[in-house]
């Protein structure tokens, strides 16, 4: 039965770590998609502004940045929108961009193995740890036996079961208590 139960918890234990890593992969990817997306969207932008800027260029009319402002503003906040979804590809990876040569490193790195940069290390996260509140306890007349109790009382079980099965194989009364004949009666 113990084979079986290691078994059993080898085989839950993959499960979750393979669900983990898959619900991962699955992430990564809707975010590579959304990421693909955004980038076609700023092409299409690319492509708007030199249409305009030829179309100035061919009727021998000044170019102002000021007409191509809106674009440049959509352009920067899916630029920024990217940068987002990249950095939580990276984290999902448990990965780090190296500042210097911008490559993908393991986050516990100190140095970029590519370009031999030092890296920052990450600052620790404050946490605030929250205090439980003192909650009186009220006794009643019956009172149910608490969890711990129960597992004392059954291992005193087990305890007493053992010594009656250990003087019916071996019944030397020497060996054996008043306290224990007593247990053995029960």
């Amino acid at each position: 039965m113990d084979f079986f139960d290691k078994l059993g918890k080898k085989a839950s234990e993959a499960y979750k770590v393979t669900a983990d890593k898959t619900g991962k992969i699955a992430k990564e990817t809707k975010l590579k998609f959304k990421m693909g997306e955004l980038k076609s969207k700023i092409e299409d932008i690319y492509e708007e502004i030199g249409k305009k800027v030829y179309e100035k260029h061919v009727k021998k009319e000044e170019i102002s940045i000021n007409e191509l402002l809106e674009e440049c503003k959509q352009i920067d906040e899916m630029s920024n929108e990217i940068e987002k979804i990249r950095q939580e590809c990276l984290e999902l990876k448990d990965k780090k961009q190296c500042p210097k040569c911008f490559k993908e490193i393991d986050k516990n790195m100190k140095f970029c193995p590519e370009c031999g940069a030092k890296q920052e290390e990450e600052e620790a996260k404050e946490v605030e740890v929250l205090e439980k509140p003192e909650v009186k306890e009220e006794t009643s007349v019956s009172e149910e036996p608490k969890n711990e109790e129960i597992v004392e009382e059954s291992v005193d079980a087990q305890t007493n079961l053992e010594k009656t099965t250990e003087v019916e194989i071996n019944p030397d009364s020497q060996n054996i208590t008043e306290e224990e004949l007593k247990n053995i009666g029960q």
